[in-house]
């Protein structure tokens, strides 16, 4: 190969490493990330809502928090970190929906002992009824504003006979308003402090409120503490029976609201019942009946194993000799009685 052409071999090649390093610089150049430092507002820190809170929520420890707010959109109506304490906020009752993100004012929250405050945490349609308990039937105190209760009534169902004793689980998902006349939990060194109390005031519909009127002249109401867990689990039932149907066209706001109002709401009816013969074979299973006045005859009527081996009568014993020990009917006429066995 002559002088000219390496030359011209070495020209070319200088020419491509040069262009090589150009466009290389160029796109390196215009692909770089601005770093630019992020903008925190300039502002105080005003207290807004961390969830969703609609009118009558008792305010709690995990609805409120702090957050860095522009000056120039800070009202006076704002709580602002250093002038308010978020302690004394817990337990008031949220009076106008306030959605989350958004700033708390004064006017959207009932403090206690405020004139309307128990009015204020009761939701649209709903009442309060106070209902007496003890440190048996309070769950040893560990009941708190703001939980839910089932209520248990117990009663025994008296006749000719042991009384029939009886525990009914009539209402579900009440509310609790307010243990005494406190509405509030207090807490030392970040730990919730457990308080006995004598009363308990819970929200209701109309309905139910006459129903644990009645209830308390029968015999003697008890809280059951229901978990976090019971209201998702029974809404997912509601759904799938159709007892709540969110409409195909129904915005995520609203079937939000209708999903919230079927958790909340109070269920009466579907009650579950334990008598004594479910924990005890000493015990009645069914109501012990009552004997007849009008007449020297007696009715007809069915008589558990259990009440007839209570009775040593004549008839009793002679079909206790016969080995049979199953359930029997009585049949009275006049001064008669004759036992007859059941399924024998």
């Amino acid at each position: 190969m002559d002088r000219k052409k390496l030359i011209l071999l070495a020209v070319a090649l200088v020419v491509a490493v040069g262009t090589a390093l150009m466009a290389r610089s160029l796109f390196a150049g215009s692909t770089a990330p601005q770093v630019q430092a992020a903008q925190v507002p300039e502002g105080p820190r005003v207290l807004v809502a961390q969830r969703a809170l609609p009118v009558g929520t008792i305010v709690t420890a995990d609805a409120l928090q702090f957050k860095q707010w522009p000056s120039e959109m800070v009202q006076d109506a704002y709580y602002i970190d250093g002038e308010a304490d978020l302690e004394k906020l817990l337990g008031t009752v949220v009076r106008y929906p306030v959605t989350a993100g958004q700033p708390v004012t004064h006017g959207a929250l009932v403090m206690p002992g405020d004139r309307g405050f128990l009015a204020a945490a009761l939701g649209p349609g709903m009442r309060a009824v106070t209902v007496p308990v003890s440190v048996k039937t309070g769950v040893g105190g560990f009941v708190f504003p703001g939980d839910r209760i089932d209520l248990v009534l117990t009663q025994q169902v008296t006749g000719d006979g042991p009384p029939l004793k009886v525990a009914e689980t009539i209402l579900r998902n009440l509310r609790v308003l307010a243990t005494d006349q406190s509405t509030t939990t207090r807490t030392v060194e970040g730990k919730t402090v457990v308080q006995g109390f004598r009363t308990v005031t819970l929200e209701v519909t109309p309905r139910i409120a006459e129903q644990i009127a009645v209830a308390q002249t029968i015999g003697e109401l008890s809280l059951s503490l229901r978990s976090l867990a019971d209201n998702q689990g029974e809404l997912d039932r509601a759904i799938a029976s159709g007892e709540v149907i969110v409409p195909d066209d129904a915005t995520p706001e609203q079937e939000e609201a209708i999903l919230r109002t079927a958790m909340n709401r109070p269920q009466a009816g579907r009650s579950t019942v334990q008598t004594g013969a479910d924990v005890s074979r000493f015990q009645r299973r069914t109501v012990p009946p009552r004997q007849s006045n009008s007449g020297s005859s007696a009715p007809v009527r069915r008589i558990d194993a259990d009440e007839d081996r209570s009775r040593n009568s004549s008839s009793g014993s002679q079909t206790a000799q016969s080995g049979y020990q199953g359930p029997i009917v009585r049949i009275s006429r006049g001064t008669d009685t004759v036992a007859v066995p059941v399924g024998k």
